[in-house]
């Protein structure tokens, strides 16, 4: 019974931590020799490190290759032992609180392997190598995500990934174990939490664009007012020069020949005259015009004028006299 006891191999836990999944090349192992019934010769392949255990007890341990492990019966004498020597990845999930209150699920990547050296210690010193790197990497992260905010825990991912890695150097390598690298490849925040950032950018983004729109009505109402400016103030210069060119042609047609200047109240007259037809000629051509009595004879012009002249003159005569009496 002792015998068929040493035979067995050793069993796996029928539970396992959801946080992590061991592959079974990392753990020790128990080999079987190349000759049946026996364990004398073994074929050692070049990924794995075989210890000899003569009688239970670790003698020596062999090269990749056929190898002579000793004189054994049954595989009472001799056994064998084995461990890989790849670089495996040990992937981590730790749930974790940050300062300002919001559980993150920090996902960690360690790559580890057994230093050729260390080969005994890391078959014989350590039950659960998966089980180990968890506890380390729990520990690391459960002590420094809290004391960062979220986006500080999003901004500082190589911090935490190397606070785990100088712990993982530290506590391993006392256990044959190298460790290649330690990454944060991920932080997951509760998905109620990714749903209120992801509005928040959302209602951001909108805002931005609100007032981008805004920005450009603007751009076009004040480009439109000043076009309608411009427009005005050449309207009214084109007007200036058309009557001033209708002046100067009415006094060249009647002072031609002539040594006569006319005057300034002549001139008005005459200016005031061609309005007058000018705006005939408007209500004329214009269908939705609707009925406007106006003087019937040109002759009226020169009372209009008068009425304008006599006011303006008034109004001049009217602002001095305040201002004498304003000022004493």
């Amino acid at each position: 019974l002792k015998f068929l006891a040493r035979l067995q191999l050793p069993r796996v836990p029928a539970r396992l931590s959801s946080r992590w999944r061991p592959s079974s090349s990392m753990a020790q192992q128990q080999e079987r020799g190349c000759i049946p019934c026996t364990n004398c010769f073994v074929t050692v392949p070049q990924d794995k490190w075989y210890a000899v255990e003569s009688f239970g007890k670790y003698s020596h341990m062999l090269q990749p290759g056929l190898a002579f492990a000793g004189p054994d019966c049954c595989g009472c004498c001799i056994s064998l032992r084995s461990i890989t020597n790849r670089v495996e990845q040990n992937n981590v999930n730790v749930q974790t609180k940050t300062k300002d209150n919001v559980f993150v699920t920090t996902k960690v990547a360690v790559q580890q392997s057994v230093r050729p050296e260390n080969a005994y210690d890391a078959m014989y010193r350590l039950a659960n190598v998966h089980a180990q790197i968890d506890s380390y990497v729990s520990d690391v992260v459960r002590s420094s995500v809290p004391h960062m905010t979220l986006d500080e825990a999003f901004e500082k991912k190589d911090d935490i990934s190397h606070a785990v890695q100088q712990k993982l150097e530290q506590e391993m390598s006392t256990y044959g174990f190298q460790i290649h690298k330690a990454l944060v490849t991920e932080l997951v925040p509760n998905a109620e939490v990714v749903q209120s950032m992801n509005e928040i950018n959302k209602q951001k983004r909108l805002r931005d664009a609100a007032i981008m729109a805004a920005e450009a009505e603007k751009i076009k109402v004040v480009k439109a007012a000043e076009a309608a400016a411009d427009a005005a103030q050449l309207q009214g210069e084109g007007i200036a020069r058309q009557r001033r060119a209708i002046i100067d042609g009415l006094r060249d047609s009647i002072t031609h020949g002539t040594k006569e200047e006319l005057s300034t109240e002549k001139i008005s007259e005459l200016l005031l005259i061609t309005q007058y037809f000018e705006t005939l000629r408007d209500i004329a051509g214009n269908s939705k015009a609707q009925t406007v009595f106006l003087p019937h004879s040109a002759g009226a012009v020169g009372d209009v004028a008068s009425q304008i002249r006599n006011g303006v003159m008034q109004g001049g005569a009217g602002g001095t006299s305040g201002g004498r009496g304003l000022f004493g």
